[in-house]
């Protein structure tokens, strides 16, 4: 993942409901607007970042499982082509020779049997960081609208603006705003506060966390 954000995507959280809230109460003379940049937040929160070192650590743990698996692949697979050379070898009887091309038969099985396994564990690898990423991206989520509520009751305003939030068209949803009533500095401080040692300073995966390629046999 380049960033926390892209990771958890939050861009297309209430897009639709978010400029409808903007356009009812901008008819509303007493509306008082506060802004916030949900983005900076996001990442900014020391609960994403240990977040994204949590997964990282998932991913490299399920990455040493996969090259194990890899290696056993490319281990068989070798057995097998020797045992198929083997097989073809004129200078054995051919009683010798059917005995061979059992035998690379039976490494055959074992070689599929691998190669199934590798690619149910990268499935079911895939599917829980996915899922444990779901759940932690909504659970650090329904913590900072919780701050956010609180700020804005807090400062009597009618509604909080995501001014990091995109259209379904990809273009901003606030195209101006003069910078007045914007409270990411107070949320994010307010979320940081009981943050552990250090924890501000984990930087975010540079990369979405992906199962690694399946292995390549010889098969014959």
């Amino acid at each position: 993942m380049k960033n926390s954000y892209s990771t958890f995507s939050i861009a297309g959280i209430a897009r639709t409901t978010l400029l409808a809230a903007i356009l009812t109460v901008s008819a509303n003379a007493d509306t008082k607007l506060a802004i916030i940049d949900l983005k900076k937040v996001f990442d900014g929160y020391f609960k994403t970042k240990l977040a994204d070192t949590q997964l990282k650590e998932r991913a490299t743990d399920a990455e040493k499982v996969m090259k194990g698996l890899g290696d056993d692949f490319q281990k068989t697979n070798e057995e097998y082509k020797k045992l198929v050379d083997s097989s073809n070898d004129q200078a054995v009887s051919a009683d010798e020779r059917d005995k061979r091309k059992k035998a690379a038969e039976g490494k055959l099985v074992e070689l599929q049997e691998i190669d199934k396994s590798v690619t149910q564990f990268r499935r079911q690898t895939q599917s829980t960081l996915d899922e444990q990423k779901r759940r932690m991206r909504d659970n650090i989520l329904k913590e900072i609208r919780e701050i956010v509520t609180a700020q804005a009751k807090a400062g009597a305003f009618t509604a909080v603006i995501d001014i990091a939030a995109d259209s379904v068209n990809q273009t901003p949803v606030l195209l101006y705003t003069n910078g007045e009533n914007d409270i990411t500095t107070t949320v994010l401080t307010a979320l940081n506060e009981k943050a552990p040692a250090g924890a501000l300073d984990t930087k975010p995966l540079d990369a979405p966390v992906k199962a690694t390629a399946e292995p390549k046999s010889d098969k014959k």
